[in-house]
């Protein structure tokens, strides 16, 4: 495999039948070459900067049923919380205060107007707080909020008020439209339909975000087939941000009984997905996931030595950390925001790399699609 591995790593432009040998890869020198070859190409093309997103967990309350998630509306067992306002916005003051340049706002899916005006009210308060000579177009802001419309896309973009910074993620968790129905076919008012997934998609474009999607890695019934159209999917889509992780089981969700792989060949196939996809998709961002650490102590680390260059240090108040958990044993729900910003840059240091402190961070990729310079 080595001669054959090397001449693949080398190659600008992978077939598919190159992709999923990546994805498969599990001898531990062939997977170490794997490693470096994507840590050189992201140094290459992306810096070697990390950037933060500040990541707030604005809401519990979900009005989807996704049957991998652990705080799906069926699940009576959560305590359902909703942050004040001011308590988002004074999470927002910290991250610009300790140099993020970005924050991640999270929340469970919901379509009413109540909501809609309270995330605006929010976006506009955290963009006129923290412009600043550090930031003076405010904190780069990135919204998992969900399928809306187009109409509430764009009221949010305007509330943002920071063009450059305005990113969205919004994972299609599978490719594989039976495995995507597997996910989500619970019956409900706002039952998940693949093609709504990317039509959403593309009204994030039209609406002027930088498009972020993504997968779950080991899903019960995925194949390498499966990993490799989604990498596809990223291309077709032309993403320009991926946020993606190991599928961990809940026991607040409805798939417990299917179970999931065991730790480590499961980490090994989230760091090959990781590594693969750098090396096809070259310049977008991509996030080192918390469930990283879940299944092994370094996990982010390693999420960054196979071309991570973004990580989401928690800094929702600690008090509802425990009530978000969309999935089993959630690293860092242990350690305060103070804690985390300390942590992050132990994991940034560890892998060589530098904080890109009061950074925006945006995707080169859409920098270059946008013709703007980098921020």
């Amino acid at each position: 495999m080595t001669q054959d591995l090397e001449r693949i790593l080398m190659k600008n432009d992978l077939s598919d039948e190159e992709i999923v040998t990546l994805l498969g890869l599990t001898d531990p020198e062939d997977c170490r070459k794997l490693q470096e070859r994507a840590y050189a190409l992201t140094t290459e093309r992306m810096g070697p900067n990390v950037y933060l997103r500040g990541l707030i967990e604005v809401s519990n309350i979900c009005t989807a049923n996704c049957r991998y998630c652990g705080i799906r509306k069926s699940n009576q067992t959560v305590t359902r919380y909703t942050l004040d306002e001011d308590v988002i916005v004074g999470c927002a003051l910290h991250a610009a205060e300790k140099g993020y340049g970005s924050i991640a706002v999270q929340a469970g899916e919901r379509r009413d107007e109540k909501w809609i005006a309270f995330i605006e009210r929010v976006l506009r308060r955290i963009h006129a707080e923290t412009t600043s000579d550090a930031l003076p177009n405010g904190l780069g802001v990135t919204l998992s909020l969900g399928e809306q419309t187009l109409e509430v896309y764009e009221r949010w973009a305007e509330a943002c008020g920071n063009p450059g910074g305005l990113r969205y993620l919004l994972r299609i968790e599978s490719s594989n439209p039976t495995l995507f129905h597997a996910l989500h076919s619970t019956p409900g008012r706002f039952e998940k339909i693949l093609e709504h997934r990317y039509e959403a998609l593309r009204n994030l474009r039209r609406a002027g975000y930088q498009v972020g999607t993504g997968v779950m890695i080991g899903l019960p019934g995925q194949t390498l087939e499966d990993l490799k159209n989604d990498i596809r999917t990223f291309q077709m889509l032309d993403a320009d941000m991926i946020g993606m992780g190991p599928y961990i089981t809940s026991l607040g969700a409805d798939m417990t009984s299917e179970g999931m792989m065991q730790k480590t060949p499961l980490l090994q196939l989230a760091f090959n997905m990781i590594a693969t996809t750098r090396l096809v998709m070259k310049d977008v961002n991509i996030a080192t996931a918390t469930a990283l650490d879940t299944l092994d102590p370094n996990g982010r680390v390693g999420g960054i030595l196979h071309g991570c260059n973004v990580v989401m240090p928690n800094i929702t108040p600690q008090a509802t950390r425990k009530s978000y958990q969309l999935y089993d044993n959630k690293a860092g729900t242990e350690v305060g925001a103070e804690s985390n910003i300390l942590m992050e840059r132990k994991i940034v240091e560890m892998t060589g790399r530098t904080l890109g402190l009061n950074r925006l961070g945006s995707s080169l990729h859409w920098v270059r699609r946008a013709g703007v310079a980098p921020n």
